[in-house]
């Protein structure tokens, strides 16, 4: 039986969104070194602002101006910063009340260690050096000595030159991947230009890739059966947004392909005929990367087009 394969895995990717009156004013006053909130229908102030209330779900505007110092309501102590956290020394991730806000503030906290945070203490923003309208523009919290007050929060028209109306946030998720012992078994049988399925022994279909279980009979299934190499195009889409990081030129189609011998269709590049040739039923085989561990594309076959009564279970 092969190893189990492991491998790191990063997901990446920006995320874009526009901004409505209330967040963009949130964000360009962080710019501007001041912090707003939103008065909501029952007359609490909410910080950050929402851009509905959350008691009766209406949209609301009523901006107002709190301070830049608080008090923590509760924390947590983070010994070990990650990839693109606030600091990049251990600190706590803490709950703010800003003066004048009546809702916590998510953000870290610059303490020397867990014995110098407690809740209830005071806390002011260090702003950071450059400001781009964003949540980072608050670089942290630190510890202040100074006393908190209870004023009512004036008002605040939200408008300041050169308004930031959108952002891109980068999402990334970092983890450690494991295929299975079924799939670590496909991969290495892809290394020999071989394409291996499970069988189950229940509804006795063929599931490639391979999932240690049959998702229709929920038994495990351990006979590996050889399928393909060749298969039929069963559908297919075209690509026309270039990816990042993807050599391809567009356009060039996706098709789901039903190896023969298999009864799961499998998703795969499809090359060496123009795009819009491509069709349903369209004979193809594989063509191996360089490095020979997977199909880098499908190409056609030469053969007749498959009959769609042969293949219509598959779509």
């Amino acid at each position: 039986m092969p190893e189990v394969l492991t491998a790191p895995l990063v997901v990446e990717f920006p995320f874009t969104r526009s901004l409505g009156p209330v967040q963009s004013a949130f964000l360009t006053g962080l710019r501007e070194r001041t912090v707003l909130g939103v008065r909501a229908s029952d007359g609490r102030v909410v910080v950050p602002p929402a851009e509905y209330d959350p008691v009766t779900a209406e949209e609301i505007r009523d901006l107002v101006e709190v301070a830049a110092t608080g008090t923590v309501t509760t924390w947590a102590w983070n010994p070990r910063p990650r990839r693109g956290q606030p600091l990049g020394t251990p600190f706590a991730w803490v709950l703010v009340r800003l003066d004048g806000a009546d809702t916590a503030l998510l953000h870290a906290l610059d303490a020397p260690g867990p014995d110098a945070v407690h809740t209830g203490m005071r806390v002011r923003i260090r702003w950071a050096a450059e400001r781009t309208g964003a949540i980072t523009d608050i670089a942290c919290f630190e510890p202040h000595e100074g006393a908190s007050f209870d004023g009512e929060p004036p008002s605040h028209s939200g408008e300041f030159a050169d308004a930031v109306t959108g952002i891109t946030a980068p999402a990334r998720l970092d983890y450690t991947y494991s295929p299975g012992r079924a799939q670590s078994r496909y991969l290495a049988s892809l290394a020999e230009h071989r394409i291996i399925g499970e069988r189950c022994p229940s509804c006795r279909k063929v599931y490639v890739p391979p999932r240690g279980a049959c998702p229709t009979c929920g038994v495990a299934t351990d006979t590996q059966v050889e399928v393909g190499p060749r298969g039929t195009v069963t559908t297919y889409c075209i690509v026309n947004i270039k990816a990042r990081n993807l050599d391809i030129e567009v356009p060039y189609v996706y098709a789901h392909i039903a190896l023969d011998g298999a009864d799961l269709a499998l998703h795969a590049r499809i090359a060496g005929i123009p795009y819009d040739q491509v069709r349903m039923g369209l004979r193809v085989e594989p063509v191996w990367s360089e490095d020979g561990r997977f199909p880098d594309h499908y190409r056609p076959t030469g053969e007749p087009d498959a009959d769609y009564d042969r293949y219509k279970e598959l779509i």
